[in-house]
């Protein structure tokens, strides 16, 4: 019997970081009757999830939707009370600014690759659609222990559908380089059946057909909340303080000491004691956390790359402007744009429309993984540029009621090839530790599911349950792109 489980009228566990996956780590603990402590650093919990307000309607400045073929998203939102203001996207359909046209997203891929060329038409050249023909004839590819998604889909296809549509895609999600971003962490399914498959798009085929097999498929792929998924960490935060947990904002942790009796956690001036800690802190704060406790876990987490990036809000009134149809739009690097992706909010999600039919909220993102100069730009720059490439793709020339820049430094981290295996090492190091667990966006998927799934099996893992932290490990969660803007 584990200390947690021994002393549940009397445990006390402490939870580094106050965002999706460490609110969700304090709502279980409390489900098992534990005392709980959150410690944000920040003046707000949250994370990368934050609601907002422009022109007088509620709009999420960060994370805005979240996947609902994974349960632990949805499951959350049921429990802490928001059943009823869980909406599905207005419209799935999403286009992709590319050979300068706005093009349909084509359907029949897995993140981009696609199980027939035809899939592709209009979005790649005739070349590029006669080079993706090739597959069938190709030798097998060896994926080996992991491999980069945009090195193995140009073997096999061709680099043009990396550039115009794999790319894009992944990028909305990381933020990062295809070229880089591991194929076992980032897409599985993929990588499961690149290694028992010759041809890749037969491969991808076989996905898909599974997928429309499975039960779970009829339901949306994506759910928001109204007034924005920025209200999910409110709810649970709020759920945490009814049921007695502690939220501490404003309160840093700077180190982390294993005591006879369990754990102290250094504050500025002060000291927590605890039978268990969960640190869901982004990697670089939780490897000062270990730096005493566990160097070597330390030494791992200091390795996780960060991408930065930028949301453009933007609100305009109805009258001035006429959008095309659908959520947005996604932009290939390799068009040299300045914006990543665009999304139309208030076409996107019934409920911005409804605040206010006479506004209309647009959002664009800049800033990949390695791009510095854009991000140092002022906010009228960032503005000014986002404006450019939205008349250049839709012809909208209007003039905003309001714009707002919602900058994430060290937002989105970095899955490169071998990070399940720099995962795996982590948490070898953490389990010599008892009463010591880790979760968040760094490790198992960057997604709101994914930070969930890994809070559960964190807390689990301090009750003895290894099967959580084990299933993720073998299996990270796919994070999927939400149309547009993601």
């Amino acid at each position: 019997m584990s200390a947690v489980e021994a002393r549940a009228d009397a445990g006390h566990v402490v939870v580094i970081g106050g965002g999706i996956a460490g609110l969700a780590a304090a709502h279980r603990l409390l489900d098992r009757g534990v005392r709980v402590t959150v410690l944000e650093a920040s003046d707000r919990v949250g994370g990368k999830l934050l609601p907002g307000e422009i022109a007088g309607v509620r709009v999420d400045l960060g994370a805005e939707s979240m996947l609902a073929r994974r349960p632990e998203a949805v499951a959350l939102a049921r429990e802490v009370g928001l059943t009823d203001r869980l909406q599905p996207p207005a419209t799935s359909t999403a286009s992709i600014w590319t050979r300068g046209a706005l093009r349909p997203i084509p359907k029949g891929h897995v993140m981009g690759v696609p199980g027939a060329a035809s899939a592709l038409s209009g979005v790649l050249s005739e070349e590029g659609l006669r080079r993706i023909e090739r597959d069938a004839e190709l030798p097998r590819t060896e994926v080996g222990d992991d491999v980069a998604v945009g090195e193995y889909v140009a073997a096999r296809l061709g680099r043009e559908v990396v550039d115009r549509l794999v790319e894009p895609l992944l990028g909305g999600v990381y933020a990062g380089d295809a070229y880089r971003i591991s194929m076992r962490s980032a897409v599985p399914q993929l990588f499961t059946a690149a290694q028992t498959h010759t041809s890749l798009t037969e491969a991808v085929r076989e996905i898909q057909a599974k997928a429309a097999a499975a039960p779970q498929t009829s339901g949306p792929v994506f759910m928001g909340i109204e007034g924005g998924v920025g209200q999910l960490p409110l709810a649970v935060a709020e759920s945490v303080r009814v049921r007695g947990g502690e939220i501490l904002l404003k309160t840093m942790a700077d180190e982390l000491h294993r005591t006879s009796k369990g754990w102290e956690v250094l504050i500025e001036d002060y000291v927590i004691e605890a039978d268990a800690v969960v640190v869901a802190a982004p990697a670089r704060d939780a490897a000062r956390l270990l730096r005493t406790a566990s160097p070597d876990a330390a030494a791992e987490l200091r390795t996780v790359e960060y991408a930065s990036m930028a949301l453009v809000t933007l609100a305009y009134r109805r009258a001035d402007l006429a959008l095309p149809e659908g959520s947005g739009f996604l932009v290939p690097p390799v068009d040299g744009r300045s914006i990543k992706a665009s999304t139309f909010a208030s076409q996107k999600w019934g409920w911005i429309a409804d605040e206010d039919p006479d506004v209309v909220v647009l959002r664009t993102s800049v800033g990949r993984y390695g791009e510095t100069e854009i991000l140092q730009r002022e906010d009228a720059d960032l503005v000014a540029v986002s404006r450019h490439d939205l008349r250049e793709a839709t012809g909208l020339d209007a003039t905003p009621l309001e714009a707002r820049v919602t900058r994430w430094t060290d937002g989105l981290p970095q899955y490169p090839v071998g990070h399940h295996a720099r995962v795996a090492r982590i948490r070898e190091h953490i389990a010599k530790l008892p009463g010591l667990a880790v979760c968040g966006a760094a490790y198992d998927g960057v997604g709101i599911p994914a930070c969930i799934a890994s809070a559960h099996a964190a807390v689990d893992q301090l009750g003895g349950d290894l099967s959580g932290v084990q299933e993720l490990t073998a299996n990270p969660v796919q994070s999927l792109h939400g149309g547009a803007g993601e």
